[in-house]
């Protein structure tokens, strides 16, 4: 199993049908700064259009590999040589899924504060939060509720929700394996320059 990079980015999850230009552009430069790791959602899409996208992500690793996480459909993780598979509080748990996948594909899962820690069994990974509120999500749970999921978690915990990368050097002191980040990353206004301060502040 490929290790579990330090920084994930997130794709938008609110893509469409088509080429996503802007979005492959933000990955490019990216990946070219030294981005370790990208999650695709995008739940608008078909499976065929998923799978068109995903291999367009794919072809983007030569010469340099990355890891590669699908979102929510088990039934695509194989197809692709997907890394992992990152499950939402929608999802089966992992532990339910566990047997039906490749033993080579970590499982993830999006968890919140308040969750059973119960149901977290089976994860090889979490992205828990927000740290801060963000559009959609309120309840941030701060450094302190980030410290409690790393206490109560039996895998690895990365930080999700309003990260800053000046936050690295206290997520880190707190346990937390890293970030995953979305509109800091490659939502910003210049990708390349966020992957470096990202990776910075977590090395």
């Amino acid at each position: 199993m490929p290790a579990l990079p330090r920084l994930i980015a997130l794709s938008p999850g609110t893509l469409s049908e088509g080429r996503p230009t802007a979005f492959l552009g933000a990955l490019e430069r990216a990946l070219a700064a030294g981005l370790p790791g990208l999650l695709l959602r995008e739940p608008r899409l078909s499976d065929r259009a998923y799978l068109e996208l995903a291999r367009t992500v794919l072809a983007l690793q030569a010469p340099r590999a990355f890891w590669f996480g699908v979102h929510d459909r088990a039934h695509l993780a194989g197809e692709l040589g997907a890394d992992a598979l990152h499950l939402s509080f929608r999802s089966l748990r992992p532990a339910e899924l566990r047997g039906w996948l490749a033993p080579e594909i970590a499982l993830g899962l999006s968890t919140h504060a308040g969750d059973d820690a119960r149901a977290w069994e089976g994860a090889d990974y979490l992205f828990h939060g927000p740290l801060r509120a963000v559009p959609g999500k309120a309840d941030a749970v701060g450094l302190e509720g980030l410290a409690q999921a790393r206490a109560a978690a039996p895998c690895a915990v990365l930080a999700l929700g309003g990260v800053q990368p000046a936050d690295g050097p206290a997520l880190r002191a707190l346990g937390l394996h890293g970030v995953a980040a979305l509109s800091g990353l490659l939502g910003a206004p210049d990708p390349a320059q966020a992957t470096r301060a990202y990776l910075a502040g977590l090395s």
